[in-house]
């Protein structure tokens, strides 16, 4: 009996050191601007993918190059065995892979893809990307439907193409719907570039604002940039100017909730739609791939690219079902 307690109480003991020795896997997740809804939507899933799989996952944001190297550092500390990242800036892709190797940490870029000191996409960096000019050609088809839905003449139309072509993404997202209205007959002299300073709604206002002031001759405007907020700035300003919903025509990319609101306003505004791209596969296939990378040897895809689906005030509730939102 005594050799029996003995037995039990060691167990016992024991029992708190080997909890403590099975500490939980931790894969980080760094993203750039981690306010922005899509960012917080990307996180939502990739926390559902730690719970379902067992890890833990460590969310940084990494709003410049010196919080990026740091976020890493905070990693290793921590013991994570990778990371997911959406970087500032691109062009940090070497440093990126530095410290994660020093660190012996997995890593995968989501989003945008980092590139080499020669702007090539660095080739042991696993990648889950939009195909840029793809989703770009999705906006374009958008648009020339509704355009024609509403009866408008391509010749009468402007185009106002709200840019940001410092981020490849962006330029190619652009570029993609500009080429969909060339296709289909619109003028090259339509299309109108309105360079903005940031991705954000009022940097977008104002690219637009001054668009819409050196371009008056048009009566009727469609629009779009990388992203809903662009798209929504166009909108802004060209309520600004007295261009309303029946003469502007802009769709967004992401399916935001800058978007959504949108939709739910009582009366339609000329924020048509978003090319809803999924923040579910962005933030739950990325996080699971690192962690089986790391846990099970199973390297990710070098790269893979998804797609997007319009959603409009109309079919947005069916939309965001099937998409797990």
């Amino acid at each position: 009996m005594k050799m029996q307690r003995r037995a039990f109480t060691l167990a016992a003991l024991a029992t708190p050191f080997a909890l403590q020795a099975a500490e939980p896997v931790k894969v980080g997740f760094l993203v750039k601007q981690a306010e922005e809804p899509w960012f917080q939507d990307e996180w939502k899933f990739a926390e559902q993918a730690a719970k379902d799989k067992g890890f833990t996952l460590v969310k940084i944001g990494i709003p410049n190059g010196e919080k990026t190297l740091a976020a890493i550092d905070n990693l290793a500390a921590q013991k994570a065995v990778g990371l997911v990242i959406c970087a500032p800036d691109v062009k940090l892709g070497v440093a990126i892979n530095r410290a994660a190797k020093r660190h012996k940490l997995k890593v995968m870029s989501v989003d945008d893809q980092l590139v080499d000191g020669a702007g090539k996409p660095i080739a042991d960096i696993p990648h889950m990307g939009i195909s840029g000019y793809e989703i770009g050609k999705q906006v374009g088809a958008g648009l020339l439907a509704e355009i024609k839905a509403r009866g408008w003449k391509l010749e009468e139309v402007g185009v106002l193409r709200v840019a940001y072509d410092q981020l490849p993404t962006g330029r190619e997202r652009t570029m993609g719907a500009a080429d969909a209205l060339k296709a289909a007959g619109m003028p090259a002299a339509n299309i109108i570039d309105a360079p903005q300073a940031k991705t954000d709604t009022e940097s977008a206002f104002n690219a637009a604002n001054i668009a819409f002031t050196k371009n008056a001759k048009f009566k009727k405007w469609v629009a779009f940039g990388l992203n809903d907020e662009a798209a929504l700035g166009a909108v802004r300003a060209g309520e600004g100017r007295g261009i309303k919903a029946d003469a502007m025509l802009a769709i967004g990319i992401g399916g935001s909730q800058t978007a959504l609101n949108e939709f739910t306003k009582p009366t339609p505004t000329g924020f048509f739609g978003t090319v809803l791209i999924s923040p579910k596969r962005h933030g739950y296939e990325t996080a699971t791939m690192v962690f089986e990378w790391a846990t099970q040897g199973k390297q990710p895809p070098a790269v893979t690219l998804t797609s997007g689906v319009l959603m409009t005030r109309q079919n947005q509730a069916d939309i965001r079902k099937q998409m797990g939102l």
